[in-house]
């Protein structure tokens, strides 16, 4: 599907978890590992685009989006060497919806706000156009993609992200459940995803049928520094929020349990059941 990774602490280098773990990112697009599928198997490629999103001294966060593969693109690498960020976002993707195009290409952008997600609406051209109507007028026009990540986001925009995100990500899948319950489609909607207003990440693991996307944080920072593949200059109070761990080592992640959504901000994080409502 996708692979994706949030981090909020005292600024470093991007490269830090992009690259230089033994299990980053990067490689993961090319060797993701929990990738499991019911019915399908393992998708262990994620080729189809990439991008990144970080936070610096002005109020809108900068991003770098492309089609091409992650593992391939140099201009990624040289980047994440220099982009010093106290909070960013990356992600990888695997396509199953929506053409191989730069708009396709998470994190979404909206003013302050950037949002990335591996999951999926099975059958969405069904209720896109529901869906789509739901969108607030005045946002409607900055969906430039085909994306059900991306109808996913301005609704949750329109549901008031920026005031009550909890609230606003609840309403969006509620709204969601509903199309799909009225349309008649039987295939879950499965929704692993975080957003973030450059203060705080709000970070959720949901589906309709209990099999969602794998989704973790780390747990013994000390020892996330120590691990094989280099974590040099990886603060104590940093947070990292992975669709699956940088490393071999199980007991420096706690994985997040399925209906829940996670709140990472200064130095903590925090979580709450999650259903749709």
């Amino acid at each position: 599907m996708c692979r994706w990774l949030a981090y909020l602490g005292p600024p470093i280098f991007m490269d830090t978890l992009l690259t230089k773990p033994k299990h980053s990112l990067i490689d993961q697009s090319l060797h993701a590992q929990l990738n499991y599928i019911p019915g399908v198997g393992n998708w262990t490629t994620n080729g189809d685009g990439f991008g990144i999103g970080w936070y610096g001294e002005r109020p809108r966060p900068g991003r770098y989006r492309d089609i091409r593969p992650a593992w391939n693109d140099e201009n990624l690498r040289c980047l994440a060497e220099q982009i010093r960020s106290p909070l960013f976002v990356a992600h990888v993707r695997a396509a199953t919806g929506g053409g191989i195009q730069r708009t396709n290409s998470h994190p979404f952008l909206h003013e302050n706000w950037l949002f990335q997600h591996n999951g999926e609406i099975p059958e969405f051209q069904k209720i896109k156009r529901e869906l789509q109507f739901e969108v607030a007028p005045e946002l409607f026009p900055y969906i430039l993609g085909s994306t059900d990540s991306e109808t996913c986001f301005y609704l949750a925009l329109t549901y008031g992200l920026a005031e009550d995100a909890p609230l606003a990500l609840q309403r969006m899948a509620a709204r969601v459940e509903r199309a799909r319950s009225e349309a008649g489609l039987e295939k879950p909607f499965r929704l692993t995803c975080a957003a973030t207003d450059g203060q705080k990440i709000y970070a959720l693991r949901y589906s309709s049928d209990c099999h969602s996307k794998t989704l973790f944080h780390n747990r013994n920072v000390e020892a996330v520094r120590q691990l094989e593949g280099d974590y040099e200059g990886f603060p104590p109070d940093g947070l990292i929020i992975v669709s699956e761990p940088l490393d071999e080592l199980k007991e420096n992640w706690v994985e997040m349990p399925e209906s829940t959504l996670l709140i990472a901000e200064a130095g903590r994080i925090t979580t709450q059941p999650f259903e749709p409502g």
